[in-house]
């Protein structure tokens, strides 16, 4: 599948600019992985794009209706249980085994913390900022409060990899699609 085949299927499920901006970071913080592990970078970032493919349309039934659509669609099998893998004890109990899956599962609450840091900067630009800053607010659990920090935590122990290398690696892979997510 070609990015454009993944991002016409994600706004076929998705009209909500802050969900689309969010699946843009996903992706690019997935593309940033794959890179480091030597995979398939459009695969990877196909997933990041699609991760939360039913949430706008289908909230109460996030994950499963991903699920029917990508099999409706005949979707490779480990891409929709690579997709499926980000819900893991949220909604799914599908646990992440390949480092993708790992990568997917640790890295989607966090975007949306790095987000909401760039957010309260007053230039809203993700090219200065620190890993520092961003750990300063995940530690503080009224900051952002519905990024689940646990799952963070979590996927760095399955990745055995620091919180803040993890963080940092975030912060790169997003400031490669500064433009994109609006946050240059």
């Amino acid at each position: 599948m070609k990015r454009e085949e993944a991002l016409a299927l994600l706004l076929e499920y998705n009209s909500n600019d802050s969900l689309i901006r969010h699946a843009y970071a996903v992706e690019a913080v997935m593309r940033h992985f794959a890179r480091s592990f030597g995979e398939d970078e459009e695969y990877w970032g196909n997933i990041g794009l699609l991760h939360d493919l039913d949430y706008e349309k289908y909230p109460d039934q996030h994950c499963s209706m991903t699920k029917v659509i990508l099999e409706e669609r005949r979707f490779d099998e480990k891409m929709i249980r690579a997709i499926l893998s980000h819900g893991y004890g949220l909604c799914t109990d599908i646990k992440p085994e390949l480092p993708l899956e790992k990568v997917l599962y640790t890295i989607d609450e966090l975007t949306g913390l790095i987000m909401a840091t760039v957010y309260m900067r007053p230039d809203k630009s993700i090219r200065e900022l620190e890993m520092k800053s961003v750990l300063k607010k995940f530690k503080t659990p009224k900051f952002a409060a519905g990024v689940n920090r646990e799952v963070i935590l979590s996927g760095c122990t399955m990745l055995d990899r620091s919180v803040e290398e993890i963080i940092q690696e975030c912060i790169n892979g997003m400031r490669e699609r500064a433009d994109i997510l609006g946050i240059t």
